[in-house]
């Protein structure tokens, strides 16, 4: 491994998982099983393990995704992976776009594409909330995402830039839309989340006044399945309704 390099180190204490996301270097990792001098990883390789101090073993993982979505500080309730896998499989979204996105939150949609696209620019509308999605994109190595301080309103207009894929999830979305079309490449997708039937209507409003086509409203339910001695059946735990995605082509 490289100096730099992110890895995950994972163990099973009394039968519960732990995770904890780190970076070759120099310095120490203190966890209630002890001290781990990262230095050590400079000698080993993924699927390796690593000692604490006190004797606890960590398995040595390249952290995904998914590890930065449950590891990453929150500043709200983050867009769900149900519902930004139907952004990228209906925006087949891929290496070679660019992604404006609005409403940046912890930054959790943004890392998601930006593990994908060539460029993600995202903007943020509280300043204390940027600082925390520019620290978890930081954390999780990814430097083709930028994050804004500022209002998306007040700042299409002048962005100067075109891209392939427009996400927004602002509450601003509809007063938005009317600008998205000049700064989308040809054949570009729209993308707005909303909670609430109201909001989704006004965003189809103004989506059907800016003359977009291919337009689809659709929301996303999960359920997992619960197994047990007793029986198998849908677990009482549910990710239920989050938002409407609207999906639309300019």
């Amino acid at each position: 491994m490289e100096t730099g390099e992110l890895v995950m180190l994972k163990t099973f204490h009394k039968g519960k998982l732990r995770e904890f996301i780190v970076t070759v270097s120099d310095d120490e990792l203190h966890t209630d099983f002890g001290k781990v001098d990262l230095s050590l990883l400079l000698k080993l390789d993924i699927g390796d393990h690593i000692s604490a101090h006190k004797g606890q073993e960590f398995v040595i993982q390249r952290p995904r995704m998914p590890d930065f979505f449950h590891h990453a500080k929150r500043t709200g309730a983050p867009m769900m992976p149900k519902d930004i896998g139907l952004i990228i499989a209906y925006t087949g979204l891929n290496k070679g776009d660019s992604v404006l996105d609005a409403g940046t939150g912890s930054g959790i949609l943004a890392m998601y594409l930006g593990s994908i696209a060539k460029r993600v620019l995202s903007y943020e509308v509280r300043d204390n909330f940027a600082v925390v999605a520019r620290k978890n994109v930081q954390n999780a190595g990814l430097d083709n995402v930028e994050v804004r301080f500022g209002n998306i309103v007040e700042e299409i207009s002048s962005i100067g830039e075109k891209f392939d894929v427009v996400t927004l999830d602002t509450q601003d979305s509809n007063d938005v839309v009317p600008y998205v079309p000049a700064i989308l490449n040809p054949g570009g997708f729209l993308v707005t989340y909303s909670p609430f039937f109201e909001q989704t209507k006004e965003i189809r409003d103004a989506i059907e006044a800016a003359n977009f086509y291919d337009v689809r409203t659709i929301e996303c339910s999960e359920r997992e399945i619960s197994f047990s001695e007793r029986g198998t059946r849908p677990s009482t735990m549910r990710v239920g309704h989050t938002g409407f995605i609207t999906i639309a082509r300019a």
